[in-house]
């Protein structure tokens, strides 16, 4: 494209990002002409950035912005075309992409120390359900009238506002987390923490024989042998203590706190170096994904999908966490100090704009004050007649008592 980066339509900047050159080699398209594995997966991220409902929108939206089809190299296509080569598009290919991205996100955020300096990068692992129709995906069935894939989650937390995907592993609805969980923990770099779904005596056992770093909520009936106590040092903090499990010989922490509704939490874990409170305290951040699953069902559509196919099912759910990528390597670019739902929704308004328009925006200072602000006026509840005003709606007034 000859325009200036200031003139390309800030969608085409975006795809831009991705490391596509393993993909556009002409021997992976052979007899592939009318849509490339490249443009396909290229449209495919923009359906889920921009939110198209259907494989008919998608045809409609490509035809309505002759400056994206440029860019990916196309007159044209249909919907039907797409449908086809997204159920037939292998999977390693998505998530060798996926990997690609990750590794170029990592290096933008190697700067960054963790949620918190003192426990450092988190990981936290856990799995989302994906509901599916079910009759039209019986091959996904779990029960009578519960038809669903799973998607098994780590989130990599780089700083308090930064956190991304580095590694999902899809699966029909009946695989158990605990299954998963030996792929899952595997950086020895990071805090690996989890639920009680994860931590079976076998899975705990294999974390630790490979020197791995975790925190984990566990059952009540995993039987623990107290080596040695120490002094809780919050109100909240039940007991602090230096066990033993099964028939290991290597020792880990157990800290047992109540939360504020009173539930009991027990936590096990390799960091013997924090204090018993920052050990509560790094365990209430879990919560970060399930606000991620919240924000990519939520603004990603994931909850939609595209396909009746578990190989289609697959590549959404890789495609999807690489536009969430993709628009939080934006965000870190342009240094933007916007959360990751403002900058998003500010990058939906300007998709097919130049990204100049875009860059303008994001440098528009806000007001420091609002200004007088007019208190908004209390309807008087002895006098309702005055908040119904002409002659157009009926009503009846609510009874006094």
């Amino acid at each position: 494209m000859s325009k200036s980066i200031g003139q390309v339509s800030l969608i085409c900047q975006t795809l831009s990002l991705l490391p596509m050159e393993e993909f556009e080699c002409p021997l992976l398209d052979y007899g592939n002409y009318a849509l490339t594995t490249s443009s396909l997966m290229k449209i495919m991220v923009c359906a889920q950035l921009d939110q198209w409902k259907s494989y008919l929108h998608m045809q409609n939206k490509l035809d309505a912005n002759p400056d994206l089809l440029e860019y990916l190299g196309m007159d044209g296509i249909s919907g039907s075309q797409i449908s086809r080569r997204i159920n037939d598009l292998p999977t390693e290919l998505v998530q060798k992409l996926f990997a690609k991205v990750i590794a170029k996100l990592n290096r933008l955020t190697k700067r960054y120390k963790g949620g918190d300096r003192i426990v450092g990068r988190l990981s936290i692992i856990d799995s989302t359900e994906i509901r599916l129709p079910h009759q039209l995906c019986q091959w996904a069935k779990i029960s009578k009238d519960h038809t669903a894939v799973k998607m098994h989650t780590r989130l990599h937390v780089v700083s308090p506002t930064i956190a991304f995907p580095d590694k999902i592993v899809p699966s029909t609805g009946k695989v158990g987390d605990v299954e998963t969980g030996i792929y899952m923990v595997e950086d020895p770099n990071v805090t690996h923490l989890m639920d009680r779904a994860y931590p079976s005596t076998k899975n705990l056992m294999n974390w630790q024989k490979r020197n791995l770093s975790f925190l984990v909520r566990i059952q009540k009936n995993l039987r623990l042998y107290t080596q040695e106590s120490y002094e809780p040092t919050h109100p909240r903090i039940l007991r602090d203590e230096k066990v033993l499990y099964g028939v290991t010989k290597d020792p880990l922490r157990y800290v047992e706190y109540l939360d504020e509704k009173g539930r009991v939490y027990r936590i096990l874990t390799t960091r013997f170096d924090l204090t018993d409170q920052e050990i509560m305290d790094t365990y209430k951040q879990r919560w970060m994904i399930e606000l991620f699953f919240k924000w990519i069902k939520g603004h990603l559509r994931l909850t939609k999908v595209w396909s009746e196919k578990p190989q289609g099912i697959w590549n959404q759910m890789f495609l999807a966490l690489i536009a969430y990528a993709l628009t939080l390597m934006m965000r870190i670019i342009v240094e933007s100090s916007k959360t990751q739902w403002e900058f998003f929704r500010l990058l939906q308004c300007y998709w097919f704009q130049p990204v100049q328009n875009l860059i303008d925006a994001l440098r528009k200072r806000k007001k420091k004050s609002k200004g007088r602000q007019k208190v908004p006026e209390r309807p008087n509840p002895e006098n309702l007649e005055a908040l119904f005003i002409g002659n157009v709606a009926h009503y009846k007034y609510p009874d006094k008592k």
